[in-house]
């Protein structure tokens, strides 16, 4: 079965059913319709190998991901794909688990694949990938770090807004020792969660012991481990802030252990709002950082760029807001400074 069974079938010509099948807009409605309802009957798929060798183009997008057992990234895979198959695109997935090596093969793969388009959703080790891509002209989106120079998209993270948001919740519920357990400060995003915590702080006039500000690696495990080094200082912080909700996860866990009660002891707020947030005892407030949005953002910045026939001198830029979520991790500061 090829398309000029299924123009015979639709009595079309096989032009209009190499438009229909392709999406093209200006086919007739009514036409398409014929075509559409032929292929289904049949069963019919096209080459998808052979259409890329005429048309120049794979419609294949690439998404690469630092780590798919996170629950922030599959939320984001989910997104892209969702809005992915709606454009008739496919996705080339990869997950790179930190690893250089595995992150330069990732590349590689796009390359031989030849995909129009690559988000890296990896909040770090982007500088490996740009250098790899640039000079193929590859469509590329960046998170934070995206140059501004042609084929290059950035989504900028706001992180002020919404960690200003959660230190002046805490200062409001009375707390002035507050900690802060980082990301792992080798990545670009974990440094700016820190600073704007430390601006935020600034701006109303409290300051972090340094003990209380712990690096972490956003695992739930090394959520665990701070707030046992925490738990241990003679002079105890009374709210903690993690750098992502796995983070705070991971001290909700541990503080059971200690017998510390949340929120009545400890009040803890995350970062990203994934999924399980809401789902935690008690729910856990935390800074949301829309996936879904991030997604939408990344998959429209390449699109746009594929589309355009003169890319952007400067690249281009788009915001992602991040905003407080209130639910039942936090309250009043304890009278008493131990945990």
């Amino acid at each position: 079965m090829d398309i000029r069974e299924i123009a015979k079938r639709a009595k079309v010509s096989t032009a209009t059913v190499s438009r229909a099948i392709n999406r093209v807009p200006t086919v007739d409605p009514r036409l398409a319709k014929r075509v559409w309802k032929v292929v289904e009957e049949v069963g019919y798929y096209p080459n998808t190998q052979a259409r890329a060798l005429v048309s120049g183009k794979t419609r294949i997008f690439g998404l690469i991901v630092s780590e798919i057992t996170n629950p922030f990234f599959p939320e984001i895979v989910q997104s892209f794909e969702n809005i992915a198959v709606l454009h008739n695109y496919e996705i080339l997935l990869t997950s790179t688990v930190h690893d250089p090596k595995r992150m330069e093969l990732s590349v590689r793969r796009m390359i031989e694949r030849r995909v129009e388009g690559v988000a890296v959703l990896t909040f770090g080790m982007e500088d490996s990938l740009l250098e790899h891509l640039r000079f193929r002209s590859v469509p590329l989106v960046f998170v934070d770090v995206g140059p501004r120079v042609p084929r290059v998209s950035n989504i900028r993270i706001n992180y002020q807004h919404g960690i200003r948001q959660a230190v002046q919740h805490l200062a409001a519920l009375r707390h002035e020792k507050i900690a802060f357990i980082t990301g792992p400060l080798t990545l670009n995003s974990a440094r700016a969660r820190k600073y704007a915590f430390e601006e935020s702080m600034h701006e109303i006039g409290m300051k972090a012991a340094t003990e209380w500000i712990i690096e972490g690696d956003h695992t739930m495990e090394g959520g665990m481990k701070a707030l046992a080094q925490l738990a241990s200082l003679k002079s105890r912080p009374t709210a903690v802030m993690c750098s992502n909700d796995m983070t705070a996860v991971g001290v909700m866990r541990e503080a059971f252990e200690f017998g510390i009660t949340i929120p009545k002891d400890l009040s803890v707020v995350g970062f990203d709002d994934v999924r399980l947030a809401q789902f935690m005892i008690p729910p856990l407030t935390t800074v949301q950082m829309s996936q879904t949005e991030l997604a939408k953002l990344a998959f429209k910045a390449l699109l746009t760029e594929v589309e355009r026939d003169t890319p952007a001198p400067n690249g281009t830029e788009d915001v992602l807001q991040t905003d407080l979520i209130l639910r039942k991790s936090t309250a009043l500061a304890p009278t008493s400074t131990e945990i």
